[in-house]
C-alpha cells in the first residue's frame, strides 16, 4: 500500500510556526500608541501656543480675549479667556479592533500502480511407429514462458501559505483631564466686567474720626480688570498703606479729600472726614 507523502504538510506547519505573529499584532498596537501620543503632544501645543503667552516679566499668562459693550448706558469691557472660547483637541484612541486570517492548504498524493503477468506454455507432441521391421518414430514440444511487469508511480504535493489582517482604529473626542477641567473653572470664575476707564471704590465716602483718626479703603481696577493699588494717590493730609487689592487711607484731620488715580485724570471719588 502507497504511503502518503507529508512532506508538504510539514512545510506548511512551519510555515505556520513561522509567521510573524509578534510583529502582525505588536505593530498596529505600537502604531496607536505613538499616534496618542502625537496626539497628546498636540494638545500641549495647542495650549501652550494659543491659550498662553508671555507677559513683559516674561511669566507664562493665560491669553484673554477683550472687547467692549454697552451696559447701563456706560460702555464696559470684558475679558474672556481664550482656552474658554475654543474647543481644546482632545482625541484619544476608544477602540481598537485588529481581525487576523491565516488560510494555510496543504496536500499530498500519491498514486502508485503495479501490474505483473507470467504466461507459462507447454506443448510435448511424439509420434512413434513401426513398419514392416522398420521403425519410424516423431516428437513435438512447444514450450512457451512470458513474464509482465508493469509498475508507475505518481506522487503530487502542494501547500499554500496566505495571511490577511485587517485593523480598525476608532478615534474620538475625549473627556477633559481633571486637571484642564479645574484650570477651566478658575479662568471662568476669572471672566470679569470692567469700565473703560477703569474703577475706582471706597468703602465709605463719609466717615468720623475716631481718637483723632478716620480710615477708608480704597480699591482701584485698572481697564485690563486688574487691582492696582500702587496707582492710588493719596490726598494731602493722608497716609496711604498697600493692603491686598487696595489701599488704606488714613486721615488724621477733618476735611472734604479727593482721592485720584495716577495716570487716569478721569477716576476720582470724594471724601468727608468729619
Amino acid at each position: 500500500m502507497a504511503e502518503v507523502d507529508t512532506s508538504a504538510a510539514n512545510v506548511a506547519n512551519n510555515a505556520l510556526q513561522a509567521l510573524p505573529f509578534g510583529q502582525i499584532i505588536g505593530g498596529p498596537l505600537k502604531a496607536c500608541i505613538d499616534a496618542q501620543t502625537e496626539a497628546a503632544l498636540s494638545t500641549w501645543n495647542y495650549i501652550n501656543n494659543v491659550g498662553i503667552q508671555k507677559n513683559e516679566d516674561d511669566v507664562p499668562t493665560a491669553v484673554y480675549v477683550k472687547f467692549c459693550y454697552r451696559s447701563n448706558g456706560r460702555y464696559c469691557s470684558l475679558s474672556i479667556p481664550l482656552l474658554t472660547l475654543v474647543p481644546i483637541p482632545y482625541i484619544a484612541i476608544k477602540d481598537i479592533d485588529i481581525a487576523f486570517k491565516a488560510n494555510i492548504s496543504a496536500a499530498s498524493s500519491v498514486a502508485e500502480t503495479k501490474s505483473e503477468s507470467l504466461s507459462v506454455g507447454f506443448g510435448m507432441k511424439t509420434k512413434a511407429g513401426f513398419h514392416m521391421g522398420v521403425a519410424s518414430a516423431s516428437m513435438e514440444m512447444n514450450v512457451n514462458v512470458s513474464s509482465k511487469k508493469d509498475s508507475t508511480a505518481t506522487r503530487d504535493s502542494k501547500y499554500s501559505v496566505e495571511y490577511t489582517m485587517d485593523v480598525a482604529v476608532k478615534a474620538g473626542q475625549e473627556d477633559m483631564p481633571a486637571g484642564m477641567l479645574k484650570v477651566l473653572e478658575l479662568l471662568n470664575n476669572s471672566i470679569d466686567t470692567v469700565d473703560t476707564n477703569g474703577e475706582l471704590s471706597i468703602s465709605a465716602s463719609s466717615v468720623s474720626l475716631v481718637d483723632g483718626k478716620a480710615s477708608v479703603f480704597v480699591i482701584y481696577k485698572n481697564p485690563d480688570g486688574i487691582y492696582e493699588p500702587k496707582k492710588i494717590t493719596a490726598p494731602s493730609g493722608a497716609t496711604k498703606e498697600e493692603k491686598g487689592n487696595g489701599a488704606m487711607l488714613t486721615f488724621a484731620t477733618a476735611g472734604s479729600y479727593e482721592v485720584t488715580i495716577s495716570g487716569n485724570k478721569e477716576l476720582k471719588e470724594k471724601i468727608e472726614v468729619k
